[in-house]
């Protein structure tokens, strides 16, 4: 059978792999992990070079995951971060690096060392690699069909919405409202801050489209004094309609807030107006 060349398509017949072979062993479709078949899939598509081994090692935060050869020089192995104990960000992190095994392999040549900046990257303008092993990892963990069904009825989620299916799909939070922000059509926008400023930020298409957006990479943003993110934990709310000046100028915005999902950041998703 000829092989994929693209990352849907790999995407595609992985995510169906997955699907049949839970219902053969009459196991639940959700959560996948990856660890489960990733060793067995790539030795019988890929014996002259295949996975051997799927552990964790301590990047000390530096970096996710790699994708490097194994002590053989035609074996490859997967490494995750053991320094968090974030099943979501592992089984997100282990889809991520299999993805590069099957689409990106032999174009680099090289060792894949994704830190956690990159693996938030989806924007192939970017990085085109990291974006589409982002991708590949979403798809896989988080079908379209099913994630569709899920979210059909979000206009104006919270962040706990999102809560269920991170545990649903076993992802990390921001995994999750990423991929919901990649095909809705509210204008909606996830803020990542840290320290009293935004680390960086993603819009929906349309949100974007209309101009709202923070580069946060180019210019030090603070978070809004009102904002919940700025307001902290101590303020006891977690979601919030805010009047126009507080995240935008010109339109009222409604905020759901989530506190360190990791050391020192907030999540934020915004809805607006």
């Amino acid at each position: 059978m000829k092989q994929p060349t693209t990352w849907d398509g790999w995407a595609s017949r992985v995510s169906l792999f997955a699907r049949e072979g839970k219902k053969l062993l009459d196991l639940p479709r959700f959560p996948i992990r990856i660890e489960e078949f990733a060793e067995g899939y790539s030795r019988q598509l890929f014996p002259g070079d295949p996975i051997t081994m799927i552990d964790s090692r301590d990047f000390g935060g530096k970096f996710e995951g790699a994708l490097v050869p194994n002590v053989a020089k035609d074996e490859w192995a997967i490494i995750y971060d053991h320094g968090h104990t974030s099943r979501g960000r592992i089984n997100f992190t282990l889809a991520h690096e299999f993805g590069h095994y099957l689409i990106h392999r032999r174009l680099s040549g090289d060792p894949f060392y994704c830190s956690r900046r990159q693996m938030m990257e989806w924007d192939s303008k970017y990085s085109q690699m990291e974006a589409e092993a982002n991708s590949f990892a979403a798809f896989v963990l988080m079908p379209p069909d099913d994630f569709r069904e899920q979210t059909k009825n979000f206009q104006k989620p919270t962040l706990r919405d999102f809560e269920i299916l991170r545990d649903r799909y076993e992802v990390s939070l921001t995994a999750a409202v990423l991929n919901w922000l990649k095909s809705t059509s509210v204008r909606a926008m996830l803020v990542v801050g840290r320290d009293g400023f935004i680390d960086w930020s993603w819009s929906s298409s349309t949100l974007y489209n209309s101009g709202v957006y923070f580069s946060a990479r180019k210019v030090t943003i603070a978070l809004p004094e009102q904002s919940l993110a700025a307001l902290g934990p101590t303020c006891g709310i977690t979601s919030q309609q805010h009047p126009k000046g507080v995240w935008n100028d010109d339109t009222a915005v409604f905020e759901s807030v989530v506190f360190a999902e990791h050391h020192g950041m907030t999540l934020s998703l915004l809805i607006y107006g």
